[in-house]
């Protein structure tokens, strides 16, 4: 692969949905429905050449034809960060043994979280589409992000996101 060339993603030829873990059931309370009994995470990986990991969530999902973070259901005793790393393993063949993870976020409502972990990988790989939760995964400029419809949450995230990675980038 060419370094200017932006990895494209590629299909598993037996796409299906994964069986459940301990963490996976809807949690009810004051402010809505969330999935994850112990909370969720999801993987915010750039690369400083192609920008940030989307995926196009399915339309059977949540909050489906929107993008997204690849992420889940937090199983019981995982940590955040072993969440979001496995969830972007399984959704999207992300390498975790290739993302240098160098933050959180976390948006806590009391009875359920959601953690976004900030990881940069800085060899670019091809995201896999490994499971029936994606319909697509793009690398998509910083800049770019906001044209595409979001998942809610990450659009309300996004401006803070955004300003952390870029600064992390502008670190480097």
């Amino acid at each position: 692969m060419e370094e200017t060339q932006r990895p494209e993603a590629r299909r598993l030829s037996d796409v299906q949905r994964r069986p459940h873990g301990s963490g996976d059931g809807w949690v009810d309370g004051p402010e809505g429905r969330y999935w994850g009994l112990f909370g969720a995470a999801g993987l915010a990986v750039v690369t400083p050449r192609f920008g940030v990991l989307l995926q196009h969530r399915a339309g059977w999902s949540h909050f489906g034809g929107t993008w997204g973070l690849p992420g889940g259901a937090r199983q019981e005793g995982e940590t955040s960060v072993q969440a979001a790393l496995r969830e972007a393993g399984e959704e999207a063949g992300v390498p975790a043994e290739q993302v240098r993870v160098f933050g959180t976020e976390v948006l806590d409502l009391g009875y359920w979280s959601y953690t976004t972990v900030l990881g940069i990988a800085d060899v670019p790989f091809t995201p896999v589409i490994a499971d029936a939760e994606s319909d697509d995964l793009q690398w998509v400029d910083l800049a770019e992000v906001t044209d595409r419809p979001l998942h809610p949450g990450l659009a309300t995230a996004w401006p803070g996101l955004q300003q952390r990675i870029r600064a992390e980038l502008a670190a480097r």
